[in-house]
């Protein structure tokens, strides 16, 4: 019986250049543009999804025409340079965030197609240790890591007591 090999890819050596100078690329351009948060700077944002675009058009054209109602510590100039970097932005993470799921898709796919087979490979080893199979226990005992419980021990405080 021959396991189900879900995907089976080949890249070609030219193909796996090309692709990474592209991110080479993105990386070099994107980078010093980007920012990092941290989770709980993140989760304190104001966010802005699909819902509030048309909402936060109509205050950029309000603001345009009626300034008066604009904060002191708020800059029109600097709202439409946001507004604008948002605008180009945000095509490029669609594309680039359809690329990354269907990658991760793949990857997952490929650690199941690879997962499978050793499995069963590691199982036929342990049966061999069983049955003193020669060379099966040195395969085995570097092996048997990967399953290898951690034992719950307390805490050097408590063992001492």
């Amino acid at each position: 019986m021959i396991m189900d090999n879900k995907i089976s890819i080949v890249i070609p050596p030219a193909d796996l250049t090309a692709i990474q100078d592209a991110v080479k690329v993105l990386q070099e351009k994107l980078g010093p543009l980007l920012i990092a948060l941290t989770s709980e700077q993140r989760r304190e944002k104001t966010k802005m999804g699909e819902a509030s675009k048309p909402f936060v058009e109509k205050i950029m054209e309000y603001a345009g025409s009626n300034p008066q109602f604009l904060p002191a510590f708020a800059s029109l100039e600097e709202m439409e340079k946001d507004k604008k970097a948002y605008g180009e932005l945000n095509p490029i993470f669609n594309n680039l965030n359809q690329i990354t799921s269907n990658l991760s898709d793949t990857l997952l796919e490929l650690g199941s197609d690879l997962m499978g087979p050793s499995n069963v490979y590691y199982t036929s080893v342990k049966l061999g240790v069983k049955m003193d199979v020669p060379n099966a226990k040195p395969i085995y005992n570097d092996l048997k890591v990967r399953y290898a419980r951690k034992s719950k021990s307390k805490p050097e405080e408590e063992e001492d007591l």
